[in-house]
């Protein structure tokens, strides 16, 4: 447990890997300093269902309501209507998961256009922040950024895996960049070493995406791989040793960053 109380921007704890023991999940991550959660709402079922998780004691949390590229093609009008019901839940901070992604390509492209535009511009009217997603798609990806210009909300994007120069792109528009357990896989993740060193201070998030990414540093490995928030400081111990700073001092920056992002209270025993 580290001494400053962590955020875990990603958590998809709506998914049915938790349901048997969601409470003891959010027990352990109470116990590990993990106080605060952003549930991803992927899609609106699973948006709907983050606003109804019941509380915990020790862990807030919070959502995001979108459409993830994945389900691209079900983002219709009356979806994006449902978003927009579903964003005036108090616990909703984020517009998301929205973006592309061209590796699985399980929507067509100009479908995960249209979707990823629609939500862009359910957040400007809102007033939201946005939870992105990008994978192989980043010349795509910025451009729809880019025609926002200055209407352009403010954005993590979330669980990044591209390189160094796209990251760099993405701090130029202002995106926060969120950290996982993929940095903990040598075998995938190498790059991001230097990828995560280069994050600049005030843009840096960490996150699980659990039940996926499991860190490959857990010295035990649960038997069924499933992620979940108590193991985030591994993240963050991931994170430190690229930056060559301790992992408290990692924590610290992501907490502070976090709360920024999506306008929420510093979680109690927290000192800046």
């Amino acid at each position: 447990m580290l001494p400053s109380p962590l955020v875990d921007i990603g958590i998809n704890l709506t998914h049915d890997s938790y349901d048997r023991d969601r409470a003891d999940v959010l027990g352990r991550a109470a116990a590990a300093g993990v106080t605060t959660l952003v549930v991803t709402g992927a899609d609106v079922h699973s948006a709907r269902a983050a606003t109804a998780l019941p509380p915990a004691a020790g862990v807030r949390l919070y959502s995001t309501a979108g459409i993830h590229p994945h389900h691209a093609s079900d983002c219709s009008p009356a979806a994006v209507s449902e978003l927009r019901s579903i964003a005036g839940h108090p616990r909703v901070v984020a517009i998301g998961e929205c973006g592309l992604d061209y590796y699985r390509m399980l929507c067509p492209r100009p479908d995960q256009l249209l979707a990823f535009e629609r939500q862009l511009a359910l957040a400007i009217e809102l007033g939201l922040p946005l939870f992105l997603h990008c994978r192989e798609a980043h010349d795509d990806f910025v451009a729809v950024l880019d025609a926002a210009g200055s209407r352009l909300p403010p954005a993590v994007v979330h669980c990044f895996t591209g390189s160094r120069s796209e990251v760099e792109a993405c701090v130029a528009r202002g995106l926060y960049v969120g950290q996982t357990g993929f940095l903990c896989d040598e075998r995938r993740g190498g790059h991001l070493a230097e990828v995560a060193a280069a994050i600049p201070d005030d843009r840096l998030l960490v996150e699980t995406d659990g039940p996926y990414l499991l860190p490959r540093t857990l010295p035990v490995k649960p038997k069924d791989r499933r992620n979940e928030p108590a193991f985030l400081p591994h993240v963050v111990a991931a994170v430190a040793a690229t930056r060559g700073v301790t992992a408290d001092a990692v924590a610290r920056l992501s907490t502070r960053n976090a709360c920024r992002l999506f306008r929420i209270d510093a979680p109690a025993g927290f000192a800046d």
